[in-house]
């Protein structure tokens, strides 16, 4: 192998494969990543055996070949490397050679028969969207997934693809987020639910440009994206999803229209004086206020009050500010609305104004008061 590639798009290649590579790992190859030279440039691959991420750089290839070399290594090599043209040639299957200006390195490797096999997914027949959609869906709902492995199941962001639309959920049991995104008429007819890991939606968000578009498919075990440069596959996680439908509230009969900034501004004010454990906060709304207090033994108390558009009897509710306040980071509208029934049933929290076609809503359940 040799190859002639500018520092700019090596280090471009690396920093997209890296992320995928384990920082521990009992299988040395893991911690290598994998480089293959062909007549249109050089591909970079990395693996945890969950997630995978190949992607495809420009380069000058002389000769072509594979081999596998240190991820970290090779990275921090790249990096103090001067802002010119590196020179990578390989001696046999355990050596490569590394040339930018007067800078000199000799890595050695693993062959590349040892590097595992990308799971086979078939993207015809599969479905395409925008990349943009992908990240929308992703940034608004996959903070609320557990992160508890006593339900491994509410690991996942459940993903259901529809012929007419595309919507991602995630609950930890205590929240839950839900976003709908419209699918383009000449869409796929396939429907699937799917339940993905959200470290590998994160890698989609982090690689996939917001204006490419991006393939999907599936195999029996495995989810494939795939854009012009860059593949990514992830294990699915198995099982049935809870029914959320049966937590989202239809009867709420009370509404509270707030501004998120001075809900999010008073929240963190009020957790300091709020338990450790619960983060327990009550919000008292009646007469176009909401008043906001915290009473903890041992520590003290506070209260403010907000002024807030409300309909409805007079309500006292309790509720994790962690929880409500995460809620509110993902919110994009400038006033949010809240809706509630009673005490101990699950609130919903949307936004106020939102001019876009997707649907978001979020639910937080409430913590039982303690007079």
């Amino acid at each position: 192998m040799k190859v002639t590639i500018t520092r700019e798009q090596l280090q471009e290649g690396l920093v997209a494969v890296a992320a995928s590579v384990p920082s521990k790992t009992t299988l040395p190859i893991l911690s290598n990543i994998l480089l293959e030279a062909t007549k249109d440039g050089i591909r970079l691959s990395g693996t945890d055996l969950d997630i995978s991420v190949s992607t495809s750089v420009s380069a000058s290839v002389d000769q072509e070949g594979a081999i596998t070399l240190p991820a970290r290594k090779l990275v921090e090599i790249v990096r103090e490397l001067p802002n010119s043209a590196i020179r990578l040639t390989a001696s046999g299957e355990h050596r490569v050679s590394i040339e930018c200006g007067r800078s000199r390195f000799k890595l050695l490797g693993l062959p590349r028969e040892e590097f595992p096999a990308f799971p086979t997914v078939k993207f015809e027949g599969g479905w395409r969207t925008s990349s943009k959609d992908l990240h929308k869906l992703i940034a608004h709902v996959a903070f609320a997934a557990s992160t508890e492995e006593s339900r491994p199941i509410l690991n996942g962001v459940l993903w259901e693809l529809r012929p007419e639309r595309m919507r991602m959920v995630a609950t930890n049991g205590h929240r839950l987020a839900r976003m709908d995104v419209p699918t383009p008429p000449a869409g796929s007819s396939a429907q699937a639910d799917l339940i993905v890991p959200p470290k590998a939606l994160e890698q989609i968000r982090r690689l996939f440009k917001p204006d490419e578009e991006v393939e999907i498919a599936r195999s029996e075990n495995h989810l494939g994206f795939r854009s012009s440069t860059t593949q990514v596959f992830t294990r699915l996680i198995e099982g049935p999803y809870p029914n959320y439908e049966q937590v989202i509230p239809r009867e709420n009969d009370k509404s509270a229209t707030a501004d998120k900034g001075a809900l999010a501004a008073a929240l963190p004010r009020m957790s300091i004086v709020a338990s450790d454990q619960t983060h327990r906060i009550r919000m008292a709304f009646a007469n176009g206020s909401c008043k906001l207090s915290v009473q903890t033994p041992d520590l003290g108390e506070a209260q403010e009050e907000l002024t807030v558009s409300y309909e409805g009897d007079p309500l006292e509710i309790g509720f994790n500010a962690s929880y409500l306040l995460e809620i509110l980071k993902y919110i994009p509208t400038d006033e949010v609305r809240l809706t509630f029934k009673a005490p101990e049933r699950a609130a919903t929290c949307e936004p106020v104004g939102w001019d876009d076609p997707s649907s978001f809503l979020t639910l937080v359940m409430p913590l039982r008061l303690v007079d």
